[in-house]
């Protein structure tokens, strides 16, 4: 994947090709976008010309032939410039179309994927429930087998990419099996199709940062979707999606990577161009030492992610260190969104600066996918430190 510090020659052209994409295409209008809390639909459609959502998937279901390595650096580049715009692909890519991917029969991969791949639809993870939080274990939705069907009742929050127009499918956890009937009490997943019978998107929810993407909580009351939508083995939803997850933090430190480094980005060209008492801003030490220590941190979080993103790549254990590099990444990125804002003032605290809105898309990331004391745990378990009695 790379050499010394820097990225393969494949690797490069893929991150310098999203890096000029993210600035000519992105910059100039994201601002507007976010102040209206617009779905970037025409980027979107757009990224899905240039492969990005395709990127790890093979040619066989409409995919680019590379590797989640190549997602994440793209991912990267994204998040330099807007959060929003990374994190449809990073959902899209990573919970709607990877599951099926991984998990899926031929039927269900020859159905969804070549649209998921090419960006003409986009897929939705169904996991987090109002009342679980990072309990994803304590799932009440259900889901009961009548005769061909599934009959699916319960709700979902926080779920990204599942009430656009282009959004295809979100695949939910549910809990199956009746031990009275002498079935198996699990949590399977299974695929419900975009506007399905009693499958209800509420309206979009009123956030502190991620304005530009799509967030809805979900409702299902007898929802009757064909049993063939089972994704996977019924009662194996839950170890599915735990695998998922595994992934899906190395992609989201990626993003968060990228966010710290847009930080730095923005601070060196304000700190060149402000001046105060007499003298550029960026002579002055205490500004330096800010930057130092970002760019520090970002450094040491692009690490983490590249080295998680080769055990997984290599078929090794990944699951420790996909939890050290989401918590060390997403900390770095409000870290250094922090700074950055105190570095711009004033100017800072503006929403249509990017560094004011770096500044709200940050929390999120110590908090989506797994918050920081869910990864804090993971770790110590794999270290062999005892579970809470």
């Amino acid at each position: 994947m790379s050499s010394g510090t820097g990225l393969d020659a494949e690797y490069e052209e893929l991150r310098a090709t999203v890096e000029r994409f993210a600035r000519r295409e992105i910059a100039p209008v994201i601002a507007d976008l976010y102040e209206r809390e617009q779905f970037p639909y025409e980027i979107v459609a757009a990224m899905g010309e240039m492969g990005l959502f395709g990127l790890p998937f093979p040619t066989e279901y409409g995919g680019m032939g590379g590797d989640y390595f190549a997602f994440c650096v793209a991912l990267e580049e994204l998040a330099r410039v807007d959060s929003s715009v990374a994190i449809t692909l990073e959902a899209g890519v990573g919970l709607g179309a990877m599951p099926i991917y991984r998990f899926g029969t031929e039927a269900q991969k020859q159905r969804w994927l070549p649209d998921l791949c090419a960006g003409r639809a986009l897929g939705a993870f169904g996991l987090t429930e109002p009342s679980g939080g990072s309990d994803a274990g304590g799932t009440r939705t259900t889901a009961r087998r009548e005769g061909d069907q599934w009959v699916i009742n319960g709700s979902k929050a926080f779920i990204t990419n599942s009430g656009t127009r282009i959004t295809s499918l979100v695949t939910v956890t549910a809990v199956t099996g009746d031990p009275s009937e002498g079935a198996t009490r699990g949590i399977s997943a299974i695929i419900v199709p975009a506007g399905t019978p009693g499958f209800t998107v509420a309206k979009p929810y009123s956030k502190v940062g991620w304005l530009s993407s799509d967030t809805h909580e979900l409702a299902f009351a007898d929802c009757r979707v064909p049993a063939a939508n089972l994704l996977g083995e019924e009662g194996r939803g839950y170890a599915q999606f735990l695998r998922t997850l595994d992934e899906g933090r190395i992609a989201l430190a990626a993003l968060s990577v990228g966010l710290a480094q847009g930080c730095i980005d923005e601070s060196l060209r304000y700190v060149d161009e402000r001046a105060a008492f007499g003298h550029k801003i960026s002579e002055y030490q205490v500004l330096q030492f800010k930057i130092a220590d970002m760019e520090a941190r970002t450094h040491t979080a692009r690490l983490a992610w590249h080295d998680a993103a080769a055990k997984l790549l290599a078929g090794r254990t990944f699951k420790r260190e996909a939890a050290i590099a989401k918590l060390v990444a997403s900390e770095a990125a409000m870290a250094n969104a922090r700074e950055a804002t105190q570095i711009f003032g004033g100017y800072g605290f503006i929403n249509d600066s990017p560094v004011g809105r770096f500044y709200r898309d940050a929390k999120i990331l110590e908090i989506g996918e797994g918050t920081s004391e869910v990864q804090r745990t993971l770790i110590a378990r794999d270290l062999g430190l005892p579970a809470r009695t």
